[in-house]
Protein backbone atom coordinates (compact mmCIF):
# COMPACT_ATOMS: atom_id res chain seq x y z
CA UNK A 1 0.00 0.00 0.00
CA UNK A 2 1.99 2.86 -0.67
CA UNK A 3 2.79 6.37 0.14
CA UNK A 4 -0.80 7.45 0.75
CA UNK A 5 -0.43 7.93 4.45
CA UNK A 6 -2.74 4.97 5.20
CA UNK A 7 -2.08 1.84 7.18
CA UNK A 8 -3.00 -1.82 6.99
CA UNK A 9 -4.82 -2.86 10.21
CA UNK A 10 -3.94 -6.22 11.65
CA UNK A 11 -6.42 -8.81 12.96
CA UNK A 12 -5.51 -7.93 16.54
CA UNK A 13 -6.48 -4.34 15.92
CA UNK A 14 -9.76 -5.24 14.20
CA UNK A 15 -10.92 -7.83 16.73
CA UNK A 16 -10.35 -6.17 20.07
CA UNK A 17 -12.52 -8.59 21.99
CA UNK A 18 -14.80 -11.52 21.19
CA UNK A 19 -18.57 -11.11 21.03
CA UNK A 20 -20.13 -11.66 24.40
CA UNK A 21 -23.57 -12.94 25.32
CA UNK A 22 -25.69 -10.05 26.61
CA UNK A 23 -26.31 -10.12 30.31
CA UNK A 24 -29.71 -10.40 31.93
CA UNK A 25 -29.74 -6.71 32.71
CA UNK A 26 -28.98 -5.85 29.09
CA UNK A 27 -31.79 -8.13 27.85
CA UNK A 28 -34.28 -6.57 30.26
CA UNK A 29 -33.21 -3.09 29.23
CA UNK A 30 -33.65 -3.94 25.54
CA UNK A 31 -37.10 -5.39 26.24
CA UNK A 32 -38.06 -2.30 28.21
CA UNK A 33 -37.01 0.01 25.38
CA UNK A 34 -38.99 -2.12 22.92
CA UNK A 35 -42.03 -2.08 25.21
CA UNK A 36 -41.83 1.69 25.59
CA UNK A 37 -41.75 2.07 21.83
CA UNK A 38 -44.82 -0.09 21.21
CA UNK A 39 -46.70 1.46 24.17
CA UNK A 40 -46.23 4.89 22.63
CA UNK A 41 -46.04 4.39 18.83
CA UNK A 42 -48.34 2.78 16.29
CA UNK A 43 -46.31 0.28 14.23
CA UNK A 44 -48.39 0.91 11.09
CA UNK A 45 -48.37 4.70 10.91
CA UNK A 46 -45.29 5.31 13.13
CA UNK A 47 -47.30 8.00 14.90
CA UNK A 48 -47.93 8.36 18.65
CA UNK A 49 -50.73 6.18 19.97
CA UNK A 50 -53.89 8.24 20.40
CA UNK A 51 -57.37 7.15 21.24
CA UNK A 52 -59.26 5.38 19.72
CA UNK A 53 -56.77 2.53 20.08
CA UNK A 54 -57.42 -1.06 19.03
CA UNK A 55 -55.68 -4.36 19.71
CA UNK A 56 -55.47 -7.60 17.74
CA UNK A 57 -55.49 -11.20 19.00
CA UNK A 58 -51.74 -10.99 19.79
CA UNK A 59 -52.15 -8.02 22.16
CA UNK A 60 -50.48 -5.46 19.88
CA UNK A 61 -51.67 -1.84 19.92
CA UNK A 62 -52.60 0.24 16.85
CA UNK A 63 -54.30 3.50 16.10
CA UNK A 64 -57.77 2.77 14.82
CA UNK A 65 -57.43 5.19 11.92
CA UNK A 66 -54.30 3.34 10.77
CA UNK A 67 -56.24 0.04 10.74
CA UNK A 68 -59.02 1.70 8.75
CA UNK A 69 -56.51 3.06 6.24
CA UNK A 70 -55.02 -0.42 5.86
CA UNK A 71 -58.44 -2.02 5.26
CA UNK A 72 -59.38 0.50 2.57
CA UNK A 73 -59.17 -0.94 -0.96
CA UNK A 74 -56.19 0.07 -3.04
CA UNK A 75 -52.51 -0.67 -3.35
CA UNK A 76 -51.32 2.22 -1.20
CA UNK A 77 -52.96 4.19 1.60
CA UNK A 78 -52.11 7.61 2.98
CA UNK A 79 -50.74 7.97 6.47
CA UNK A 80 -49.38 4.43 6.90
CA UNK A 81 -46.59 2.27 5.58
CA UNK A 82 -46.93 0.36 2.34
CA UNK A 83 -49.49 -2.44 2.11
CA UNK A 84 -46.74 -5.05 2.01
CA UNK A 85 -45.11 -3.70 5.18
CA UNK A 86 -48.45 -3.52 6.98
CA UNK A 87 -49.33 -7.09 5.97
CA UNK A 88 -45.96 -8.25 7.25
CA UNK A 89 -46.55 -6.51 10.59
CA UNK A 90 -50.11 -7.80 10.98
CA UNK A 91 -49.22 -11.30 9.73
CA UNK A 92 -52.79 -12.03 8.64
CA UNK A 93 -54.28 -11.34 12.07
CA UNK A 94 -56.43 -8.41 10.92
CA UNK A 95 -58.74 -8.86 7.94
CA UNK A 96 -61.55 -6.62 9.19
CA UNK A 97 -62.74 -4.56 12.14
CA UNK A 98 -64.11 -7.73 13.75
CA UNK A 99 -60.54 -8.91 14.22
CA UNK A 100 -59.69 -6.04 16.58
CA UNK A 101 -61.12 -4.77 19.87
CA UNK A 102 -61.26 -1.08 20.72
CA UNK A 103 -59.61 -0.50 24.11
CA UNK A 104 -61.15 1.71 26.78
CA UNK A 105 -58.46 3.34 28.90
CA UNK A 106 -58.98 5.36 32.07
CA UNK A 107 -57.08 8.61 31.61
CA UNK A 108 -54.98 9.94 34.47
CA UNK A 109 -56.40 13.47 34.65
CA UNK A 110 -54.11 14.54 37.50
CA UNK A 111 -51.02 13.61 35.53
CA UNK A 112 -52.18 15.48 32.41
CA UNK A 113 -51.76 18.81 34.15
CA UNK A 114 -48.27 18.02 35.39
CA UNK A 115 -45.50 19.87 33.45
CA UNK A 116 -43.47 16.69 32.92
CA UNK A 117 -46.36 15.04 31.07
CA UNK A 118 -46.28 17.63 28.27
CA UNK A 119 -43.02 16.25 26.90
CA UNK A 120 -44.26 12.66 26.66
CA UNK A 121 -45.59 11.13 23.46
CA UNK A 122 -48.85 9.76 24.88
CA UNK A 123 -51.40 10.56 27.55
CA UNK A 124 -51.29 8.81 30.91
CA UNK A 125 -53.49 5.75 31.52
CA UNK A 126 -54.15 4.17 34.89
CA UNK A 127 -55.81 1.04 36.22
CA UNK A 128 -59.24 1.94 37.68
CA UNK A 129 -58.74 -0.57 40.54
CA UNK A 130 -55.12 -0.19 41.65
CA UNK A 131 -54.59 3.34 40.24
CA UNK A 132 -51.22 2.19 38.85
CA UNK A 133 -49.95 3.80 35.69
CA UNK A 134 -50.30 1.43 32.74
CA UNK A 135 -47.25 1.06 30.57
CA UNK A 136 -44.04 -0.90 30.16
CA UNK A 137 -43.49 -1.18 33.91
CA UNK A 138 -46.92 -2.66 34.70
CA UNK A 139 -48.32 -5.82 33.17
CA UNK A 140 -51.67 -4.83 31.67
CA UNK A 141 -54.61 -6.78 30.28
CA UNK A 142 -57.96 -6.03 28.66
CA UNK A 143 -61.24 -7.93 28.54
CA UNK A 144 -63.05 -9.18 25.46
CA UNK A 145 -65.52 -8.09 24.22
CA UNK A 146 -65.96 -4.89 26.28
CA UNK A 147 -62.32 -3.74 25.91
CA UNK A 148 -61.80 -2.23 29.38
CA UNK A 149 -58.13 -2.16 30.43
CA UNK A 150 -56.83 -3.15 33.87
CA UNK A 151 -53.59 -4.15 35.47
CA UNK A 152 -53.02 -7.89 35.54
CA UNK A 153 -52.69 -7.74 39.34
CA UNK A 154 -56.23 -6.41 39.76
CA UNK A 155 -57.79 -9.15 37.62
CA UNK A 156 -55.76 -11.85 39.33
CA UNK A 157 -56.64 -10.76 42.87
CA UNK A 158 -60.34 -10.11 42.34
CA UNK A 159 -60.95 -13.35 40.39
CA UNK A 160 -64.34 -12.30 39.11
CA UNK A 161 -66.31 -13.22 36.01
CA UNK A 162 -67.73 -9.74 35.29
CA UNK A 163 -66.04 -6.56 34.16
CA UNK A 164 -65.43 -4.12 37.01
CA UNK A 165 -66.40 -1.19 34.78
CA UNK A 166 -69.49 -2.38 32.86
CA UNK A 167 -70.47 -5.66 34.65
CA UNK A 168 -70.30 -7.55 31.36
CA UNK A 169 -69.45 -11.24 31.91
CA UNK A 170 -66.22 -12.63 30.50
CA UNK A 171 -64.35 -15.94 30.43
CA UNK A 172 -60.85 -16.46 31.73
CA UNK A 173 -59.49 -17.15 28.25
CA UNK A 174 -60.78 -13.76 27.09
CA UNK A 175 -58.37 -11.86 29.36
CA UNK A 176 -55.82 -10.64 26.80
CA UNK A 177 -52.33 -9.56 27.81
CA UNK A 178 -51.20 -6.29 26.21
CA UNK A 179 -47.84 -6.62 24.43
CA UNK A 180 -46.88 -9.97 25.99
CA UNK A 181 -43.19 -10.67 26.50
CA UNK A 182 -43.10 -14.28 27.69
CA UNK A 183 -43.38 -17.09 25.18
CA UNK A 184 -46.04 -18.98 27.13
CA UNK A 185 -48.29 -15.91 27.08
CA UNK A 186 -47.84 -15.57 23.32
CA UNK A 187 -48.63 -19.26 22.77
CA UNK A 188 -51.73 -18.92 24.91
CA UNK A 189 -53.04 -16.12 22.71
CA UNK A 190 -52.25 -18.10 19.54
CA UNK A 191 -54.12 -21.15 20.86
CA UNK A 192 -57.12 -18.99 21.70
CA UNK A 193 -57.26 -17.52 18.20
CA UNK A 194 -57.12 -21.01 16.68
CA UNK A 195 -60.00 -22.22 18.85
CA UNK A 196 -62.10 -19.22 17.91
CA UNK A 197 -61.37 -19.78 14.22
CA UNK A 198 -62.61 -23.37 14.50
CA UNK A 199 -65.84 -22.07 16.04
CA UNK A 200 -66.30 -19.49 13.27
CA UNK A 201 -65.60 -16.53 15.59
CA UNK A 202 -63.19 -13.60 15.42
CA UNK A 203 -61.03 -12.02 18.11
CA UNK A 204 -63.92 -9.79 19.22
CA UNK A 205 -66.14 -12.91 19.64
CA UNK A 206 -68.22 -11.89 16.65
CA UNK A 207 -69.06 -14.30 13.86
CA UNK A 208 -66.56 -14.49 11.05
CA UNK A 209 -67.81 -12.90 7.80
CA UNK A 210 -67.80 -16.20 5.87
CA UNK A 211 -69.23 -18.54 8.54
CA UNK A 212 -72.91 -18.25 7.48
CA UNK A 213 -72.01 -18.54 3.82
CA UNK A 214 -69.98 -21.69 4.43
CA UNK A 215 -72.88 -23.21 6.37
CA UNK A 216 -75.30 -22.34 3.60
CA UNK A 217 -73.02 -23.78 0.96
CA UNK A 218 -72.65 -26.90 3.09
CA UNK A 219 -76.42 -27.40 3.11
CA UNK A 220 -76.59 -26.87 -0.64
CA UNK A 221 -73.82 -29.42 -1.15
CA UNK A 222 -75.67 -31.94 1.03
CA UNK A 223 -78.87 -31.44 -0.93
CA UNK A 224 -77.00 -31.76 -4.22
CA UNK A 225 -75.31 -34.97 -3.07
CA UNK A 226 -78.66 -36.41 -1.96
CA UNK A 227 -80.20 -35.57 -5.33
CA UNK A 228 -77.21 -37.13 -7.10
CA UNK A 229 -77.57 -40.32 -5.08
CA UNK A 230 -81.26 -40.50 -5.92
CA UNK A 231 -80.51 -39.99 -9.60
CA UNK A 232 -77.86 -42.72 -9.54
CA UNK A 233 -80.37 -45.07 -7.93
CA UNK A 234 -82.92 -44.36 -10.65
CA UNK A 235 -80.35 -44.93 -13.39
CA UNK A 236 -79.26 -48.24 -11.87
CA UNK A 237 -82.87 -49.44 -11.61
CA UNK A 238 -83.56 -48.50 -15.25
CA UNK A 239 -80.40 -50.29 -16.35
CA UNK A 240 -81.65 -53.42 -14.53
CA UNK A 241 -84.95 -53.19 -16.41
CA UNK A 242 -83.13 -53.06 -19.74
CA UNK A 243 -80.97 -56.09 -18.94
CA UNK A 244 -83.81 -58.19 -17.47
CA UNK A 245 -87.24 -57.18 -18.84
CA UNK A 246 -88.87 -60.21 -17.17
CA UNK A 247 -88.32 -58.55 -13.80
CA UNK A 248 -90.41 -55.60 -14.92
CA UNK A 249 -93.08 -58.00 -16.26
CA UNK A 250 -93.33 -59.84 -12.96
CA UNK A 251 -93.64 -56.57 -11.08
CA UNK A 252 -96.25 -55.27 -13.51
CA UNK A 253 -98.39 -58.40 -13.02
CA UNK A 254 -98.54 -57.86 -9.27
CA UNK A 255 -98.82 -54.10 -9.18
CA UNK A 256 -100.69 -51.32 -10.90
CA UNK A 257 -99.51 -50.43 -14.41
CA UNK A 258 -96.90 -47.70 -14.62
CA UNK A 259 -97.74 -44.66 -16.72
CA UNK A 260 -95.90 -44.27 -20.03
CA UNK A 261 -94.30 -40.96 -19.03
CA UNK A 262 -92.78 -41.18 -15.54
CA UNK A 263 -93.42 -38.30 -13.20
CA UNK A 264 -91.07 -36.94 -10.54
CA UNK A 265 -87.84 -37.51 -12.54
CA UNK A 266 -86.09 -34.21 -13.10
CA UNK A 267 -83.34 -35.47 -15.37
CA UNK A 268 -84.56 -35.51 -19.00
CA UNK A 269 -82.25 -38.33 -20.09
CA UNK A 270 -83.45 -40.55 -17.26
CA UNK A 271 -87.09 -39.77 -18.04
CA UNK A 272 -86.61 -40.69 -21.73
CA UNK A 273 -84.86 -43.93 -20.83
CA UNK A 274 -87.62 -44.91 -18.41
CA UNK A 275 -90.35 -44.11 -20.92
CA UNK A 276 -88.62 -46.22 -23.58
CA UNK A 277 -88.31 -49.22 -21.28
CA UNK A 278 -91.94 -48.98 -20.22
CA UNK A 279 -93.08 -48.66 -23.82
CA UNK A 280 -91.22 -51.82 -24.78
CA UNK A 281 -92.84 -53.69 -21.91
CA UNK A 282 -96.30 -52.53 -22.97
CA UNK A 283 -95.65 -53.70 -26.54
CA UNK A 284 -94.68 -57.16 -25.27
CA UNK A 285 -97.87 -57.37 -23.24
CA UNK A 286 -99.99 -56.51 -26.27
CA UNK A 287 -98.29 -59.16 -28.40
CA UNK A 288 -98.93 -61.80 -25.75
CA UNK A 289 -102.64 -60.96 -25.67
CA UNK A 290 -102.95 -61.19 -29.47
CA UNK A 291 -101.20 -64.55 -29.86
CA UNK A 292 -103.28 -66.11 -27.11
CA UNK A 293 -101.64 -69.11 -25.44
CA UNK A 294 -97.97 -69.73 -25.17
CA UNK A 295 -96.18 -70.73 -28.40
CA UNK A 296 -94.47 -73.66 -26.69
CA UNK A 297 -97.79 -75.05 -25.57
CA UNK A 298 -99.37 -74.65 -29.05
CA UNK A 299 -96.53 -76.58 -30.61
CA UNK A 300 -97.58 -79.72 -28.71
CA UNK A 301 -101.01 -79.80 -30.38
CA UNK A 302 -101.27 -79.58 -34.18
CA UNK A 303 -104.52 -79.98 -36.10
CA UNK A 304 -103.01 -81.35 -39.32
CA UNK A 305 -99.53 -81.85 -40.64
CA UNK A 306 -98.42 -81.13 -44.16
CA UNK A 307 -98.17 -84.79 -45.22
CA UNK A 308 -101.25 -85.91 -43.33
CA UNK A 309 -99.25 -88.51 -41.46
CA UNK A 310 -100.26 -87.25 -38.01
CA UNK A 311 -103.91 -86.49 -38.74
CA UNK A 312 -105.40 -88.36 -35.78
CA UNK A 313 -102.32 -88.31 -33.59
CA UNK A 314 -101.60 -86.31 -30.52
CA UNK A 315 -98.47 -85.38 -28.66
CA UNK A 316 -98.29 -88.92 -27.17
CA UNK A 317 -98.09 -90.74 -30.54
CA UNK A 318 -96.72 -88.07 -32.84
CA UNK A 319 -93.36 -88.87 -34.32
CA UNK A 320 -93.82 -92.65 -33.78
CA UNK A 321 -93.95 -94.92 -36.83
CA UNK A 322 -93.88 -98.68 -37.25
CA UNK A 323 -90.73 -100.22 -38.61
CA UNK A 324 -90.74 -101.40 -42.27
CA UNK A 325 -90.36 -105.13 -41.38
CA UNK A 326 -93.45 -105.09 -39.21
CA UNK A 327 -95.56 -103.70 -42.05
CA UNK A 328 -94.77 -106.65 -44.25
Amino acid sequence: MGNDGGSIPTRRELVREAARTPSTAQVKEAQRELQEHFWSTCPLSHKPLQRPIVSDCAGNLYNKDAILQFLLPGDEADGISSKADCEEILAGRVKGLRDVVELKFVVDTEREGHPSARHEKREGWICPVTAKQLGPGVKSVYLVPCGHVFSEEAIRQLKGDKCLQCDEPYAEENVITILPVKEDEKQKLISRSLRLAEQGLTHSLKKAPGSKKRKKNGNVDMAASAETQGLNGELSSKATLIKDPSAATSRSNTSTPTPSVPSGIKNSATAMLTARVLEEENEKKKRRKLTGANDNLNSLFTKESKEGRFKNSDFMTRGYSLPATSRK
